[in-house]
């Protein structure tokens, strides 16, 4: 197995075949001599962040980005989050803008820190788990996709009622991953400010998946 490799137990055990094919070891060397020799985000320690704070076994809520923020000190290994001190990017104002709709309540658009949801198990997975500093997409298409729909079958495939909120058409074409007779899966338009009026806003995302899962007694998220 990689040295790169440094994951929640309850995942190293799920994904423990994954981890030793010859096609995720390939990934980790490139990841790690792309770490040596240029500069890449997230850090380190953070590229398995969300699987960190979200065990499989605590997972409620599946949020799928694509790559990691590429500007200085931004991407923390969550998607559509940014670390404390950093002025939230649009496409998460704008999702603070339909939660302050959903639930008539007023969030703090200076905090763009998503760790609160994924402690509570808002599972926030980018597709693509690093990136070059400026250079958007930049690992795309070099095996981090198939180790993430690897991820999302396997949620879909070990768990039950969990919520997947599919956002833009990247995100939607991962549907086919997932068993929709045993879990729910909303999907809507990207909430960047160039496709959030054409279905983000007002798609009622947040209040959904609570309301599904009171529905199936489990603890809705505080969003």
């Amino acid at each position: 197995m990689s040295k790169l490799v440094n994951i929640e137990s309850s995942w190293q055990t799920a994904l423990a075949d994954y981890f030793s094919s010859p096609s995720f070891i390939q990934l980790t060397d490139f990841v790690r001599s792309e770490y040596l020799t240029r500069t890449v985000y997230p850090k380190p320690e953070n590229i398995f962040k969300a699987f960190w704070l979200t065990p499989l076994s605590e997972l409620k809520v599946v949020i799928i980005g694509q790559d990691p923020y590429h500007g200085p000190g931004q991407a923390h290994g969550l998607c559509f989050s940014v670390a404390d001190g950093v002025t939230p990017p649009p496409s998460l104002v704008n999702i603070y803008k339909e939660i302050e709709q959903e639930f008539a309540l007023k969030k703090d658009f200076k905090s763009g820190n998503l760790e609160s949801w994924a402690r509570q198990g808002v599972f926030l997975l980018n597709a693509i788990l690093t990136v070059r500093a400026s250079e958007a997409a930049s690992h795309k298409g070099l095996g981090w996709e198939d180790f993430t729909d690897h991820v999302i079958k396997l949620i879909s495939d070990r768990r039950e009622h969990i919520v997947f909120l599919l956002w833009g058409n990247y995100a939607r074409a991962k549907r086919e991953l997932i068993d929709q007779s045993k879990h729910l899966v909303l999907e809507a338009a990207h909430p960047s400010p160039f496709s959030a009026h054409s279905g983000f806003f007002g798609c009622g995302h947040f209040s959904k998946a609570n309301d599904y899962l009171l529905g199936k007694g489990i603890m809705p998220i505080n969003w």
